[in-house]
């Protein structure tokens, strides 16, 4: 049974409610996550100050180390340099710096040998202490040193030049949790449970799991390959029996109209994944807040998507839940 996507007559409508939705949240809540983001950030870059002396010693034993501090380095520069920037000037390896800030396991690549390696970040430690911004860390041309007031400063001026190059995901991060909240109480007000670290086929009736790894098949040139995509919430009805699979629902949220159209294959992707491998009869669903305009919706209806919208949450019962 088709939700929203066989309904284009209050597509309308329902963007315009999606963001008002949307924008009433930005407004109230976006700063408090973007300064919440920003202080432990500005933690990170005092504990990188501390770790080179106040900058005036960038070793490449600290690159080392500690090779996660390269972000926070590239931003204390005049200018603040890019990443690909850097590997230009530093005339090292873009596989080096990718996997020094790699957000999830910054490391140093174990394949390339140890004098080429300090060649390159003796490279990386050359440029960055050429080009650090004197009138952030203002101690670096005088004698005296430098005091807490000026670190402070100076940690939130960079943690300010950090979280601007990311403040797209930090919203979006945000969002999401607030999405996944909203969600979550509807549920468990109908008597759902929540459980974690379960496969999302053992799951039984009345319970939702989020952020739960789904194996699928991708087809390839001589065998199928199996891999896992995420999916934000997958929910197992009530009234479901043992051989029932869980719908599965995408949290989606879109800050303005322009980026929305670039991601709509994702989904459709997902779904083309998902039903090579379970079958026609999988359910996958969109829970939308924000700017999707009628281009994105069509899209997706044409992909045999459906969707919920934020504003009117309650349209979930719709799917048995």
């Amino acid at each position: 049974m088709a939700i929203n996507r066989s309904n284009p007559d209050i597509w309308k409508q329902d963007i315009a409610q999606s963001v008002d939705l949307y924008n009433t949240w930005f407004m109230e809540f976006a700063p408090k996550a973007f300064r919440k983001t920003r202080l432990v950030t500005a933690k990170r870059v005092e504990q990188t100050l501390k770790a080179t002396n106040n900058l005036e010693n960038v070793s490449i034993e600290l690159l080392k180390e500690h090779p996660e501090v390269l972000p926070i380095l590239r931003m204390s520069t005049c200018p603040p340099i890019a990443r690909d920037r850097l590997v230009g000037l530093a005339g090292v390896s873009k596989t080096l710096v990718e996997s020094m800030e790699d957000s999830s396991n910054p490391r140093l690549p174990p394949h390339i040998a140890r004098d080429k390696l300090d060649v390159a970040l003796k490279c990386i430690s050359s440029v960055i202490e050429r080009m650090i911004d004197p009138d952030i860390f203002v101690w670096l041309n005088r004698t005296e040193g430098a005091t807490e007031i000026e670190i402070t400063r100076a940690a939130t001026i960079v943690a300010d030049r950090l979280c601007g190059a990311v403040s797209d995901p930090i919203i979006r991060n945000a969002q999401e949790k607030r999405q996944l909240t909203v969600i979550g109480k509807w549920l468990q007000a109908r008597g759902y449970r929540q459980v974690e670290g379960i496969k999302f086929s053992e799951m039984s009736a009345g319970t939702f799991s989020f952020r739960t790894n789904v194996p699928v098949f991708i087809k390839g040139d001589r065998e199928h390959t199996k891999v896992n995509i995420p999916v934000d919430a997958v929910i197992m009805p009530l009234s479901a029996s043992k051989s029932d699979l869980p719908l599965l629902i995408e949290a989606k949220s879109a800050g303005d109209f322009t980026n929305v159209n670039k991601r709509r294959k994702e989904e459709a992707q997902k779904m083309a994944q998902l039903k090579s491998t379970y079958g026609a009869n999988v359910r996958f669903s969109l829970f939308l807040c924000g700017y999707f305009d009628s281009g994105y919706l069509g899209y997706e209806a044409a992909e045999g998507i459906d969707w919920v919208w934020e504003h009117r949450i309650d349209d979930l019962a719709l799917f048995g839940l």
